[in-house]
């Protein structure tokens, strides 16, 4: 019998030509596998079907975040080349960070436009603690967003291998992105566009919360024993809206795992807004979520045992192998599934 606690029960094997480094075009052409949990049976779909196929009574809840142009590449005060990446704003000007190169508490980074950092702590987790400046002055997060826009590049996931374009501005954006924060998209909210939001919103309630999604959210699960995992935390927001819909007795989809665990964590806690570090596997079920919309997932990562709690980990194995044997893409701009 598998152990559901150990890491390696959550391995499987991806082909390399399977990961997708560009979205379909047009978005309702991408594939969708809906698995039916009351009979076990799989339907291979596309997103065009997406409204006929959900329940009618269903509401949908979608995470509305932004994402940042939040790699950027600039220099140490000796002239060595350094990468910095984001990770996500902790108030009083200081942001956590990763930073690619050696450097040193008190070190002075310059990039373009008279941006600078300067690294104040380094945790043990690997990140830094830096605050930005422009023109020698204390930046504060939306400033620092907007010069962002301006000398930043969309920090593509690590197994996205190459450099990013024009294009992903676009395509690592949700049509309905409103709030500026996230470093990684909400993956599942990739998939729809303008269209298919009308068509949704003119048949099912909706509302949106807010998750900025961290880099965390790409760190592999380490430890053997899964119950040991030390979550990231990401600062979240429920809408009034999305409160009345989770508090309803209606049938609920979260759109993505970033929603489903800002639900989840509400529900737990009744706190409408703070961080969210909840860890959902199948030792911690979902209590209020219905329906599951996600896309493929890392192996050993949080987000496929997130998938298990929902339809157990044989299946989500069985799930796993029947899409890559249909030549389902995988990852940030792969194909979806929606588990009813």
């Amino acid at each position: 019998m598998t152990d559901i606690n150990a890491l390696s029960s959550y391995d499987y094997t991806l082909p390399q030509h399977l990961i997708a480094s560009a979205p379909t075009q047009p978005k309702s052409e991408a594939k969708l596998l809906v698995y039916q949990r009351k009979t076990g049976e799989i339907l291979h779909l596309k997103f065009k079907d997406f409204v006929d196929v959900l329940p009618k009574d269903t509401a949908l809840i979608f995470n509305d975040t932004k994402v940042i142009k939040a790699r950027i590449y600039g220099h140490k005060q000796s002239g060595g080349a350094i990468e910095l990446l984001i990770n996500q704003p902790l108030g009083e000007n200081k942001f956590s960070s990763y930073i690619k190169g050696k450097v040193n508490i008190n070190s002075v980074l310059n990039f373009d436009n008279n941006i600078s950092a300067k690294l104040l702590n380094i945790e043990d987790d690997g990140l830094r603690i830096v605050e930005f400046f422009k023109n020698n002055e204390k930046i504060l997060a939306n400033e620092l967003f907007s010069e962002l826009e301006n000398i930043g590049h969309v920090p593509l996931p690590p197994y996205i291998k190459r450099e990013d374009t024009p294009q992903d501005t676009q395509w690592y954006q949700s049509v309905f992105a409103k709030n500026s924060g996230a470093v990684a998209a909400p993956t599942a909210s990739l998939h729809f566009d303008e269209e298919m939001m009308k068509a949704i919103k003119a048949k099912f309630k909706t509302a949106f919360i807010t998750l900025h999604v961290g880099a965390g959210t790409f760190k592999g699960v380490e430890c053997e024993d899964i119950n040991k995992h030390k979550m990231h935390s990401e600062f979240y927001s429920v809408s009034k809206e999305a409160k009345e819909l989770i508090n309803s007795s209606a049938p609920l989809l979260g759109v993505g795992t970033t929603s489903t665990r800002c639900i989840e964590y509400f529900v737990r806690t009744g706190k409408e807004s703070g961080f969210c570090d909840l860890f959902l596997n199948l030792n911690n079920k979902a209590k209020r979520q219905n329906f599951l919309l996600t896309n493929f997932h890392l192996p050993k990562s949080t987000l496929i045992m997130l998938v298990t709690s929902f339809i157990g980990l044989e299946e989500t194995k069985r799930i796993y192998q029947i899409a890559i044997e249909n030549n389902y893409k995988f990852y940030s701009y792969g194909d979806g599934m929606l588990i009813l």
